[in-house]
């Protein structure tokens, strides 16, 4: 480290001294407002309950274990192996603790820079150089030493960087909260679906043995010459149709199953759930009031802190026109024969402030500002549709709901009344009354009735489901 003879300029450190003095309680850049949202006094779809009340904040709780709903232990094994081997979960705590540790390198900058060197060099200077002293000599030089510089944050630059990382960070926190939720909504679907057609597989299983019962008695009646051919041939096909169809449901059934397995970070080979031919309850949800999910939902969280982040860089950029104050030290031992380098005479030391502010840079400044002004109502609008598609996602999920209970009703007894028609055409072939024409007929439709009332028991729970995800997974 080579230095200058040390000099003191008593009126620049004067002049730098009032500078600070001055300019050190300017904070340039706008100061945060979150962007207004219009909330609703209530949901279009439902009535609040009697004494449902404004929840405090609380994005950043536990998402609940909402599952529990459902009453089914198996859902609650697996939804607890999600949050320790799910990798997009993984992924998110990783981008969370880069975004904390992005906190402390933004933090750092207020603090001094200290730095230490030792250097040696021999420089050998041309004899044919005019005016130069040490001209054809060979010079050695060694040198130690540390040096320190301060950039006092006067117009709070890294005050802004620092609350930017600081939103990031919280936005980050609240993007895993979104990714957990998300995955386990993602696994209750696949179990539901699972759970649905193992339920289905239950109904052709019983039919495949009423078909059974029904050709053993087509074929009674045709050795005993009453039943035709044809109508032996039409008990074996509703037998065989029957059995295809359950052969079916294999695939779905294991598409869910590998699924499943996916998401709590296992190969497909080491899961396997055994059928379970129950029906699930349908958990009752109150839906709160509009204003709660303001609160609760993640990824409104995470979008309303991209906002912040976004904001504080518009006041870094901001900070960026007025000066720097650079406050520098340096000091160590500086000798041309290393034997002397240690000793007291090779000392230097040099200290000083520097004032330098840019006068002149091709509007980049300007540029610079407008760009994270754009970037910060980008994010605002980002924030707003955020919160529109939370409201559009829990009035949908409402309106499904009702809509499917009344359609269930409805499927219901439409169940009923197929059921009954196909049990009168069975006893009136067995009276000779009729054709098995009838009862293949009418046990084709009882079928087709009964299985789209499992799919609108599917689509009930996927609602369900929804509805909790679209409420934050708290209610």
């Amino acid at each position: 480290m080579r230095v200058r003879k040390h000099s003191v300029k008593v009126g620049f450190l004067l002049a730098a001294g009032i500078a600070v003095a001055v300019l050190s309680g300017c904070t340039p850049g706008p100061a945060y407002v979150r962007p207004s949202v219009a909330v609703p006094a209530h949901y279009k779809e439902s009535v609040p309950p009697q004494g449902w009340v404004a929840a405090q904040p609380s994005d950043a709780a536990d998402r609940g274990q909402w599952w529990k709903a459902f009453g089914d232990s198996t859902l609650d094994a697996l939804e607890a192996r999600v949050e320790v081997g799910n990798q997009n979960i993984q992924k998110s705590v990783a981008n969370l603790k880069q975004a904390r540790a992005m906190i402390g390198v933004a933090r750092s900058s207020y603090f001094p820079q200290v730095t230490a060197g030792t250097d040696a060099t021999i420089d050998h200077t041309s004899k044919n150089v005019l005016g130069h002293s040490l001209a054809g000599r060979t010079v050695q030089d060694y040198s130690m030493g540390v040096a320190a510089s301060w950039e006092p944050d006067l117009f709070d630059r890294i005050g802004h960087a620092v609350d930017a990382a600081s939103a990031n960070a919280q936005a980050s926190a609240a993007d895993l909260a979104s990714m957990r939720l998300s995955t386990q909504a993602e696994l209750a679907l696949d179990y539901v679906d699972l759970r649905q057609i193992d339920v289905e597989a239950g109904l052709l299983k019983q039919l495949v043995d009423n078909d059974v019962q029904a050709k053993n008695l087509v074929q009674t009646q045709f050795d005993g010459g009453i039943a035709s051919e044809s109508e032996l041939e039409q008990a074996e096909t509703q037998l065989q149709a029957a059995k295809a169809q359950l052969i079916d449901l294999g695939e779905a059934r294991a598409q869910r199953e590998h699924a499943i397995a996916v998401l709590m970070g296992v190969p497909p080979a080491n899961v396997s759930l055994p059928p379970v031919n129950n029906v699930l309850p349908l958990p009752a949800i109150p839906a709160g009031l509009p204003s709660t999910l303001l609160q609760r939902r993640p990824d409104i969280a995470a979008a309303e802190r991209r906002v912040a982040a976004a904001n504080a860089e518009v006041g870094e950029a901001t900070s960026a026109f007025f000066p720097d104050l650079m406050i520098s030290a340096t000091g160590g031992f500086e000798a041309s024969h290393l034997a002397q380098l240690a000793t007291l005479p090779s000392r230097f030391w040099a200290i000083g402030p520097a004032l330098v502010g840019t006068l002149f840079d091709g509007g980049r400044r300007h540029a610079q500002l407008s760009t994270a002004e754009a970037r910060r109502d980008a994010a605002a609008a980002d924030y707003r549709q955020t919160v529109l598609s939370a409201f559009q996602e829990v009035e949908d999920k409402q309106a499904s709901l009702h809509v499917l209970a009344d359609e269930s009703a409805a499927q219901q007894r439409a169940v009923d009344a197929s059921s009954k028609a196909a049990d009168l055409a069975m006893a009136r072939y067995q009276d000779g009354a009729t054709d098995y024409l009838e009862v293949v007929t009418t046990q084709s439709v009882n079928l087709a009735q009964t299985r789209a009332l499992v799919e609108l028991s599917r689509r009930r729970f996927a609602a369900d489901v929804g509805l909790i995800k679209a409420l934050g997974g708290v209610w």
